[in-house]
């Protein structure tokens, strides 16, 4: 494994994270998790992350248990505050009341007396951005997180958000975690440009694009019983993958990763990787064997041809956009 500083600051998280979202948290997945969590320590994988709305908070619970028999400074955890954990008014959103009482929250789920890196899971319109940015200093003050950082929000959002803790001398952003792969592309833009001129470092999610990347879906009509997509309750997102030029494109790409001896999946991660503004890649597993695999990605290096050969593959799908 190797690690990677996040942005500016001195934390060092291994250059692949092992994700929760949509996998953990029933009692069957809880065996899961404790195998998969420690097959990723056998890795070298020291950066797990969360959500307190994953499974309204039962992703917490299951990764939080998964994780009692390691030494708490082995690891780097994270989690998120910003979607509804209840029917109030002020059970979501970005309020210093939100931030505060969803970050006790998490603590006790997780069972953890701090957390690492605590991502706003995206911009709140309706809250000042002085009152999110406020109450995340004094969290960190109160040592119940160590640093803050933010999900999905775009140049302007973060631009701002510099800004404010400039002007009241705040403590830092530190990462932002978008959705990075090879059809996700937006934050090369200006999202990338921006967060490098400010320390910002990004935590990437969904860079095997919720599994398509893997090489596993070969056609919309023939999806494999035990996949992502064949769950009706969680196929939205990867449905919108599914499309004949998309795959078409996979295809294509499964061939040049055949042909530099790898997988596709490890190609995939390895071109998200290639870019320095990149901390860590989020991976999904349900199975040790995925991490075993990806894994191996970080000691891939992607010539200068091999990336002009994904590029003009990848122009056949240019713009794609799927929902998230």
């Amino acid at each position: 494994m190797k690690y990677r500083r996040v942005g500016n600051s001195g934390i060092k998280v291994s250059e692949i994270g092992l994700g929760s979202w949509l996998t953990y948290g029933t009692a069957y997945e809880q065996q899961a998790a404790d195998e998969c969590v420690r097959t990723a320590f056998e890795n070298g994988i020291n950066f797990f992350d969360t959500a307190n709305a994953y499974n309204g908070g039962a992703g917490e619970q299951a990764l939080g248990a998964a994780l009692k028999p390691y030494s708490r400074s082995s690891y780097v955890l994270s989690t998120k505050v910003f979607f509804r954990m209840g029917p109030g008014p002020n059970d979501c959103g970005l309020s210093r009341k939100h931030i505060m009482e969803q970050c006790d929250a998490s603590l006790k789920r997780l069972g953890t007396d701090y957390i690492d890196i605590y991502f706003c899971h995206r911009y709140d319109n309706e809250t000042p951005l002085e009152e999110t940015l406020r109450a995340l200093d004094d969290l960190t003050a109160q040592g119940k997180i160590l640093y803050a950082a933010v999900s999905e929000w775009s140049a302007d959002q973060i631009t701002d958000a510099i800004g404010v803790g400039r002007r009241w001398n705040l403590r830092p952003l530190v990462s932002n975690q978008p959705i990075y792969n090879m059809f996700e592309r937006y934050i090369e833009r200006e999202v990338l440009p921006v967060s490098e001129s400010a320390g910002i470092g990004q935590i990437v999610f969904s860079p095997l694009a919720q599994g398509i990347l893997t090489g596993k879906y070969k056609t919309a009509d023939a999806l494999p019983s035990d996949s992502r997509a064949a769950n009706t309750s969680v196929n939205g997102v990867v449905k919108s993958y599914l499309r004949d030029d998309v795959l078409a494109c996979v295809g294509e790409l499964e061939g040049l990763a055949e042909q530099a001896g790898i997988s596709l999946a490890q190609l995939s991660l390895a071109w998200v990787l290639r870019h320095p503004g990149v901390s860590s890649a989020l991976i999904g597993a349900s199975r040790s064997s995925q991490i075993i695999e990806n894994v191996k990605a970080v000691d891939v290096v992607l010539t200068a041809d091999l990336v002009g050969e994904i590029d003009r593959v990848l122009k056949q799908v240019e713009g794609f956009a799927p929902m998230r």
